[in-house]
């Protein structure tokens, strides 16, 4: 049986610039208001939040793609991660995050947004397959962790726990730093099976450290059309530049949804239950700089729009790739500059004064690509400071750099994007 985990770990670390002390294993103290299990979301509302998230997540496609080599990353958590701290963002901060991450929807409609596709995406995979008999999952879980005796804005935790679930989690950063930052870990390696261990390294929580926000995503699928292992050969993939590796390429031929054109192929590998796929983009080698330039979210709903039902005779290498990055000129540079300004950062949203900036944003993932399936990680860090067609059959051999994409069908949200340059790497 072909599979899938995906483990998706959002992260955001909020301290402040004003000392200001539960041990690390301190009791939860949740806002009075429950989740909203059955948010009042409209279609369009709903489809704008999943347009908007597709096009920060090839925006900063633009922007990563310039560091060389192979790339991987989680828009959807970057997205939602930053959107649970825009939540305590106002004035100019606010503006320039909406700008930078997209959102057009006030926040009175923003969250409930999120909320509502988290809702959808618990939905998915109902009777379909995972990798170790459990069956299929795509869980989502939001944690906040904050430090005792804090004033936090009792709207921002109303604002957190009907949206996104979260209860705060009372510890003490100021004399127990080391203890919380173990605590947290262990809630992470727990939620992620233990595939991402000590994401906090040592010294990024400190004493004045107020509040740390987790989200994490769990993924486990089977293919919905399995490749063979022992067909799986040794084959050439050519590189950019024209150099050549040897690479094993998985095959099978079946009927996928595919569109081509003069520069590129494309084709789509759902996963079991239909709900879930990869697209595969892969343009003409010569092109491929080009094709990166123009993918924006309109070039790839035409793209998306031109799929149908062919048979497919598809190569895929193995692969396997992982990618570290800060984010924090990243994010500049898609317009919230402000938020990352000891001085003049706004988000009193949180706690009613304006001593809260980001100090830093970091992502890492990881992804393995093989006959058993995919396995990946990912994890992000805020810190924040007190500062049917004819079935012609179409031949497919990924021999060359291409761009891919997991994404889920029925919202058309991406979860996951990246690039491989050189599977060997």
């Amino acid at each position: 049986m072909e599979k899938l985990i995906i483990i998706m770990l959002s992260l955001i670390v909020i301290s402040t610039m004003v000392a200001c002390t539960q041990p690390a294993a301190a009791a939860e103290v949740k806002s009075d208001k429950p989740r909203e299990t059955a948010p009042a979301v409209s279609p369009s509302a709903q489809s704008a939040l999943v347009s908007n998230n597709t096009d920060f997540a090839l925006s900063l496609y633009q922007l990563l793609k310039t560091k060389d080599g192979n790339l991987f990353y989680s828009p959807y958590s970057i997205s939602e991660a930053l959107a649970m701290t825009y939540g305590g963002a106002r004035g100019e901060t606010e503006k320039q995050m909406a700008t930078a991450l997209r959102f057009q929807l006030a926040q009175s409609q923003l969250h409930p947004a999120f909320n509502s596709l988290d809702i959808a995406l618990a939905k998915r995979g109902k009777g379909a397959h995972g990798t170790d008999g459990k069956g299929f999952r795509l869980n989502v879980v939001n944690a906040i962790w904050g430090q005792k005796d804090f004033k936090f804005s009792n709207s921002y935790l109303d604002l957190l726990a009907q949206n996104y679930g979260a209860g705060m989690r009372l510890v003490d950063y100021i004399n127990q730093s080391e203890p919380a930052r173990q605590t947290i870990n262990q809630w992470v390696s727990d939620q992620t099976e233990a595939k991402i261990k000590d994401l906090l390294p040592q010294g990024s929580v400190t004493d004045m450290t107020r509040l740390v926000l987790t989200n994490a995503i769990y993924f486990n699928a089977a293919w919905a059309s399995q490749f063979n292992k022992s067909m799986t050969q040794e084959g050439q993939f050519t590189l950019v530049d024209g150099n050549i590796v040897t690479v094993p390429l998985m095959r099978q031929q079946d009927s996928f949804r595919y569109t081509e054109s003069t520069d590129f192929q494309v084709v789509e590998l759902p996963y079991d239950g239909n709900e879930l796929s990869m697209i595969i983009l892969l343009p003409k080698l010569e092109n491929f700089s080009n094709f990166e330039k123009a993918l924006t979210s309109t070039q790839l709903k035409t793209i998306l729009d031109s799929l149908s039902n062919n048979e497919v005779n598809l190569s895929l290498p193995k692969f396997s790739v992982s990618s570290e990055f800060s984010l924090n000129q990243t994010l500049s540079d898609l317009g919230m500059p402000l938020a990352f300004s000891p001085t003049e950062a706004d988000f009193s949203g949180i706690d009613g004064a304006r001593d809260l900036y980001i100090s830093d944003v970091v992502h890492k993932a990881f992804v393995t690509v093989d006959e058993e399936g995919t396995e990946a990680a990912a994890a992000t860090g805020v810190v924040i400071g007190t500062d049917d067609m004819p079935l012609e059959v179409k031949q497919m051999t990924v021999d060359h750099p291409f761009i891919y994409l997991i994404r889920d069908n029925p919202t058309g949200t991406i979860l996951f994007a990246g690039r491989v340059m050189n599977p060997t790497k």
